[in-house]
């Protein structure tokens, strides 16, 4: 019998530089109340998103001054590269693995770029084979964390023995912006911070979960809820004041149908593993799958000591979720721009 993909190993890593809510919100409120007529109500944003500190790729002062395209690229190159390396090595050590050992990397991230890409700019000084296969994909926002994982399980699967290492890398400070005076942007300096996780994946007996299913729902008509606008100083956040709403009316309809091409229902789902887009986010999740108010217990706390990290905010979920011992069946969901849900289930190897 062929052995299913397993998750091998998870790691996580996040820049130096950390800032705390209240600091984040005495500095935005020097630098747009006097710009901003309704920033008096935006700001109970700092008090109510559930976030005590964030991780960001530059100190709080780099962002009180203007920066452009050239800027926050070289930072995103700089920072990237740190937080790829310091992911993967740690992934790599936990499986017992070096990086000769890799056959593809699948990489994802969608708030900077460099091309080369990431993985090519480090395979030397990694120490990558020169036959390596290199999956970067950029777009996939938010949902990243979850759809990336499913594609790089899939090659998994479709190589029996080949090691795959799935990495995922977001720096949203990097986009914040002085010159938007709009509510999506300041709402974006409350929730926002920076990390990276990398996985190893491979068709094996033993791991830390069995991957078992995945798909994803685009929704129709979608486009405004979640994305970038981009413009000659950077990129500018879209982000749709009615996502809450958005997710309590449709994300269990749109997981059931993931689900049910699988052969499952909800009801066979031990334990959501969600991705904290923010607290009205998890409040919504929570009354869609019927679960008790409070239940996504590890994604508040990332949420609080992380913030919103984008793509890789699902899998320090996760982690938190496999030091807890994983039930028989679980969902990992995030959404993201499309306007998209991406599933994949795992179950346990207990």
């Amino acid at each position: 019998m062929t052995d299913t993909v397993k998750l091998v190993s998870l790691a996580v890593a996040n820049p130096e530089h950390v800032i705390f809510q209240s600091d984040a919100g005495q500095t935005a409120a020097r630098l747009f109340s006097d710009r901003y007529a309704d920033f008096k109500l935006l700001a109970r944003v700092f008090d109510n998103a559930g976030i005590f500190k964030r991780h960001a790729a530059r100190p709080l002062s780099w962002f009180c001054e203007p920066h452009g395209w050239q800027d926050r690229m070289e930072a995103y190159a700089q920072v990237a590269s740190e937080l790829f390396v310091k992911a993967t090595t740690e992934a790599l050590y936990r499986a017992g693995l070096n990086a000769a050992d890799v056959d593809c990397i699948v990489t994802v991230s969608s708030t900077g770029f460099t091309t080369p890409s990431l993985e090519a700019r480090l395979a030397g000084y990694l120490g990558f084979r020169s036959d390596i296969e290199r999956v970067p994909i950029f777009g996939l926002g938010c949902a990243a964390g979850v759809s990336g994982f499913a594609i790089a399980s899939r090659m998994a699967k479709s190589r029996p023995g080949a090691t795959v290492l799935f990495v995922t890398l977001e720096l949203c400070s990097l986009a914040f912006r002085l010159d938007e005076l709009t509510r999506p942007n300041i709402i974006a300096t409350a929730l926002f911070g920076d990390g990276a996780a990398a996985c190893i994946l491979r068709t094996q007996s033993q791991g830390l979960a069995e991957v078992e299913s995945s798909g994803e729902h685009l929704f129709p008509d979608t486009l405004g809820i979640m994305g970038w606008k981009i413009d000659n100083t950077g990129f500018g956040i879209i982000l749709e004041q009615s996502l809450p709403a958005f997710a309590l009316e449709n994300i269990k309809p749109a997981v059931s149908t993931i689900l049910a091409r699988a052969g499952l229902t909800i009801a066979d789902i031990d334990r959501f593993i969600c991705h904290p887009g923010g607290s009205k986010v998890l409040a919504a999740l929570e009354t869609a799958f019927a679960l008790e108010p409070g239940s996504l217990d590890h994604e508040r706390d990332i949420i609080r000591n992380y913030g919103n990290m984008s793509s890789p905010t699902v899998l320090f979920v996760l982690q938190r979720a496999i030091a807890a011992g994983l039930p028989r069946r679980s969902a990992m969901i995030a959404m993201g721009p499309g306007f998209t849900a991406s599933c994949v289930t795992l179950r346990s190897v207990a």
